[in-house]
């Protein structure tokens, strides 16, 4: 696996942390910056629309730039608007460095896919891909308690200030590791990458990657209180258990990454089966601490274990639209990421329990799981009419 691989998951550890680390210093920003908690709350919801706006947008606009060029471009500007976040007593001025984070984010996100799948052969792109998205699990890991404990002792500002070392650091790294040259696609038009995406099969991977991140980020946004008020654990527990699904994340993606390729199909029909009835259990059985235990680090190992065939299926899909198709991956993950959430937060204020959530995702799932059979239906009929085809006969 080429270095520049491994390098491009590191940036997706620094911004991945940058994304997730507000659910533990919300309180702290809340009170420094003398809003309320829900307007505090905001700064998360903003970072996530910039990264549904951001993708497909950016993509566009850096098409014919060299993917060095592009990466590096975004991670200067992420490590800017941490640093001004990081300085800020504004909370306009925070919120608007999240969402150019965020703008700044998506951009990296759709270029470094399409640059990490075009370094290696087609039957290691999914391995690739694991490694990449496998930043997102060590932030979860690392990354969020990380910058959770840096807010205790030394104010949330510091947890903004060691992103944007990591960040910076992230640019050296690109810099030294990663070729200058130029994607396939920038001897084509926009309109010509669009053309290669209107695509059947590729919509309905984006449907089962927003699916499967909603039904993930939904439980996983509300996870604490069903730990506490369903389970019965203590607060000190909690950071435990996220810690828990992060690890059964990385391993999930390690393992999934490897043996994706082979079979996305297999792959994704036993994930999305288990990911469903995994809900279905975490939602019956949360008031039992083994289960909840056990389900936690399962359901991690699920979702992103199914992430590199997600991932690589949409780039074999794409054809010769590489960063385009990571650019409204990213849009497909972080819609998934907006409203599974929300939907946890309708069916909890509808007074349905903190068990809900779990019983959405359960559903989500489902309907992740409806998408891999139409998706297998459909890549079967088109294999059946590319064998029966006639072959054109040529003439001497």
């Amino acid at each position: 696996m080429p270095f520049a691989v491994y390098m491009l998951g590191l940036a997706v550890f620094a911004q991945s942390t940058s994304e997730f680390m507000l659910s533990g210093l919300v309180p702290a920003i809340a009170g420094d910056l003398h809003v309320s908690i829900g307007d505090a709350g905001l700064l998360t919801s903003a970072f996530a629309v910039g990264m549904v706006i951001g993708g497909p947008l950016l993509a566009v606009l850096t098409l014919r730039w060299s993917r060095r060029r592009a990466l590096v471009a975004f991670l200067l500007v992420f490590v800017l608007v941490h640093v001004l976040g990081a300085l800020t007593s504004n909370y306009g001025v925070l919120l608007v460095t999240r969402v150019v984070g965020a703008l700044a984010n998506a951009g990296f996100w759709a270029v470094a896919a399409g640059a990490a799948v075009g370094m290696v052969p087609a039957d290691a792109r999914a391995r690739a891909m694991s490694i990449v998205v496998g930043g997102t699990t060590l932030a979860c890991v690392a990354g969020v308690p990380g910058g959770a404990l840096l807010g205790q002792q030394y104010g949330w500002r510091s947890a903004f200030w060691a992103v944007a070392v990591l960040a910076a650091a992230s640019v050296v790294a690109v810099l030294l590791s990663l070729p200058d040259d130029r994607p396939e696609t920038s001897g084509t038009s926009v309109r010509s990458e669009l053309r290669a995406l209107a695509n059947r099969e590729l919509f309905v991977a984006y449907a089962m990657n927003a699916l499967v991140q909603g039904g993930t980020f939904c439980t996983f946004t509300f996870l604490a209180p069903l730990l506490t008020d369903v389970t019965g654990f203590g607060a000190g527990r909690v950071p435990v258990m996220l810690v828990l699904f992060g690890v059964g994340a990385f391993t999930g993606i390690t393992i999934g990454g490897r043996v994706a390729d082979a079979r996305p199909f297999t792959v994704l029909f036993c994930g999305m089966t288990a990911l469903t009835l995994g809900w279905s259990l975490l939602a019956l059985t949360a008031g039992n601490p083994v289960m909840v235990v056990l389900l936690v680090f399962i359901q991690g190992f699920l979702a992103f274990g199914a992430a590199p065939a997600l991932t690589s299926r949409t780039f074999s899909l794409a054809g010769n639209a590489p960063t385009l198709a990571g650019g409204f991956m990213t849009a497909a993950f972080n819609i998934g990421n907006i409203a599974g959430p929300w939907f946890g937060a309708v069916v909890i204020e509808a007074g349905l329990g903190f068990r809900a959530p779990a019983w959405v995702s359960a559903v989500m799932t489902a309907g992740a799981l409806a998408t891999v059979v139409l998706a297998f239906t459909l890549h079967r009929r088109k294999a059946e009419k590319n064998h029966h085809a006639p072959v054109p006969v040529r003439t001497p």
